[in-house]
């Protein structure tokens, strides 16, 4: 399945369905009066949360969704039936944003979350409605109310609880391939990772979920390479994982660079808790590893953890502390949110 985690979609409410202008005709009743009953009111358009979702891609095929507008009214007093709603179905972690791209309408994090977009018109009144002392045979009915109508943006950000960040070529598909079930596609090249993938790590008796994203390069914030157009999937994320490649040119240079790039695109990417990790140190001699490690904790500032994640040096250790910060995270997370936005 392809991955897409942006769409932009037309949404529609049904429109209220007009009144009737009837009479009662029976026998032996000649002065019935009026009895047209109302129109039906318009459906409404939902977006709830499905479980069983992981991608936008439904969305690349159909980008319009139209409720059912309401039935007319009829004689008898007969009101319309109501139009049939409309139903997006989105996978976890989806934004609702306006057209602008600015106003976050609704935040769809659990499945069975489920927020109303647009409202149906209520019907128009029949001509019954009407009758009066004074007006006791109208010969008018409303034509219904119309719905609404917007263009609303999806976007999808990965349910992660650790992001994996670094340049390209820096490991990130080997260890999340070693330590999960995942499969992503592992080669000798840059930019083999073009879509973000997602595996659930098992350290002794709890889980966690992490996130690979695509390497980033200088400038990436501009534009540069892939861009950071996939930094939204870790936003989410309880804390980083950056890997720096051992073997690389300027290892130093290499945190450098992503951590400027972290920062400079914001979301409150630079202020997360961050584990560094000194990649395929099976590669070098153990000496150059200690001291490229040591040089590493005294520019950043933090402990770094030797792995390899061909090898499976250092892997279990790093994944229990990555499991402590993920339970530290959900329990942050246990406080009361607000998911629903009604227009």
């Amino acid at each position: 399945m392809r991955f897409l985690d942006e769409a932009k979609v037309y949404l529609k409410s049904g429109d209220g369905g007009p009144g009737a202008i009837g009479f009662r005709r029976e026998k032996y009743v000649p002065f019935g009066g009026p009895d047209g009953g109302d129109g039906g009111r318009g459906g409404d358009v939902f977006a709830e949360c499905a479980a069983d979702l992981n991608t936008l891609i439904d969305f690349r095929y159909r980008q319009h969704f139209k409720a059912e507008r309401g039935g007319h009214g009829a004689g008898a007093r007969r009101t319309g039936r109501d139009g049939a709603g409309a139903v997006l179905s989105v996978p976890p972690g989806t934004q609702i944003l306006d057209e602008d791209r600015r106003l976050l309408l609704a935040d769809l994090t659990e499945p069975g979350d489920r927020v109303l977009l647009c409202r149906g018109g209520s019907g128009g009144r029949g001509n019954a409605r009407f009758k009066t002392s004074t007006n006791r045979a109208p010969r008018h009915a409303e034509p219904g109310w119309p719905g609404e109508e917007r263009w609303i943006w999806l976007r999808l950000k990965l349910i992660a609880e650790i992001g994996l960040v670094g340049l390209p070529n820096a490991g990130k598909s080997t260890l999340l391939a070693a330590v999960s079930r995942a499969r992503p596609k592992i080669a000798d090249y840059p930019f083999t990772t073009l879509a973000p993938q997602l595996g659930v790590v098992g350290a002794d008796d709890d889980s966690f979920t992490m996130a690979d994203i695509p390497g980033l390069i200088e400038g990436a914030h501009r534009g540069a390479g892939l861009g950071d157009r996939f930094l939204g999937h870790v936003e989410r994320c309880s804390a980083l994982l950056h890997l720096v490649d051992a073997t690389g040119e300027d290892p130093l240079g290499a945190w450098r660079t992503v951590r400027g790039e972290l920062e400079a695109y914001g979301g409150g990417l630079g202020g997360k808790p961050e584990f560094l990790a000194l990649n395929k140190c099976d590669a070098v001699d153990e000496a150059a590893a200690a001291g490229l490690a040591a040089a590493l904790e005294r520019r950043s500032g933090r402990e770094v953890f030797r792995i390899s994640g061909a090898a499976g040096t250092g892997v279990k250790a790093l994944m229990r502390r990555l499991s402590q910060a993920a339970k530290a995270g959900r329990l942050a997370a246990q406080a009361p949110r607000e998911t629903a936005w009604t227009p």
